[in-house]
């Protein structure tokens, strides 16, 4: 006789707990309490007949059944996720995958939205939802297929690729530099700079040479996007990652000040879950981002 199928909230608590390590994140990603999920995963092992989790000092750790059962069960609820994506859209048979794709939204709203119909032209079978962050990481890097983060992601069965190697540049709007018709660029300290919240202007006085402190005054930007928009207003001066000003820059928005360059701070890096239902279609979009860095 078959083993009857656990309920899928039991079976959702086994997966999360065993993949964050964690009853108390378990609980968290699925809005339930502590001790709801040490209900469910009790419930299971009772009728399971089989330990699935053991303490490790304050950490309950999956047992080698508890592991495998965990695996299964995520892959399966991944082809669920899956197969009820495509009824609700009504497109299975037209062979359309859907990838959801998180991402800073500075890269995703300056870089990639103005290229995507080139992407959307050479794949018209793969569909894209995005989701920006401010954060580095989102609080659950599960809930998508791709992510485009700051920083890899620290869970256990998580690929990344580092996307590109950035510099930093000086940029401001011909506007603003029309006032300074002998500019230097001993000049900066003393124009209108534009401060964002993950990068020193100290930095690159440093490397420009110029004996400056970090400005305590001006506004402040913790999105790119926004502080390049502010930039080509003529607001102010800003330092820029070369890939997200160039466009401005060959549409003459904005201009480049001297010609010093430092390397940017943080990498981007393409995130994907190893063994995705959707791994094809991952590398395909993978494969156009990287052509289109290399332009």
């Amino acid at each position: 006789m078959p083993t009857p199928i656990p309920p899928l909230q039991a079976l959702r608590a086994l997966e999360a707990a065993a993949r964050r390590r964690s009853f108390s994140r378990a609980a968290e990603e699925l809005h339930l309490t502590h001790s709801a999920i040490s209900h469910h995963l009790r419930g299971l092992e009772a009728q399971l007949g089989v330990e699935l989790f053991r303490r490790a000092g304050a950490r309950m750790i999956p047992t080698a059944a508890g592991a495998q059962l965990a695996d299964r069960v995520r892959h399966n609820l991944d082809d669920l996720r899956e197969a009820l994506d495509a009824a609700r859209r009504g497109v299975g048979a037209a062979g359309v995958t859907r990838l959801e794709l998180s991402g800073m939204s500075d890269f995703l709203s300056v870089w990639l939205i103005p290229r995507l119909g080139d992407f959307y032209e050479t794949h018209p079978l793969i569909d894209l939802s995005l989701h920006m962050h401010a954060n580095v990481v989102p609080p659950d890097p599960y809930s998508v297929d791709i992510g485009i983060w700051h920083r890899r992601v620290d869970e256990p069965g998580f690929l990344a690729r580092k996307l590109l190697d950035d510099q930093v540049i000086a940029v401001c709007s011909p506007t603003l530099l029309a006032r300074y018709p002998a500019f230097r660029i001993e000049d900066l300290p003393e124009m209108p700079l534009l401060r964002f919240s993950r990068r020193s202007w100290r930095d690159f006085f440093e490397a420009a040479g110029i004996a400056a402190d970090e400005p305590d005054r001006g506004p402040m930007f913790d999105d790119a996007g926004l502080l390049l928009q502010a930039t080509v207003a003529g607001q102010g001066v800003a330092t820029a990652r070369l890939q997200l000003a160039r466009a401005f820059l060959e549409r003459g928005e904005l201009v480049q000040l001297g010609h010093v360059r430092i390397p940017a701070s943080l990498d981007y890096y393409f995130t994907w879950r190893e063994g995705h239902p959707r791994e094809a279609t991952i590398q395909q979009f993978y494969r156009w981002l990287k052509t289109q860095l290399a332009r």
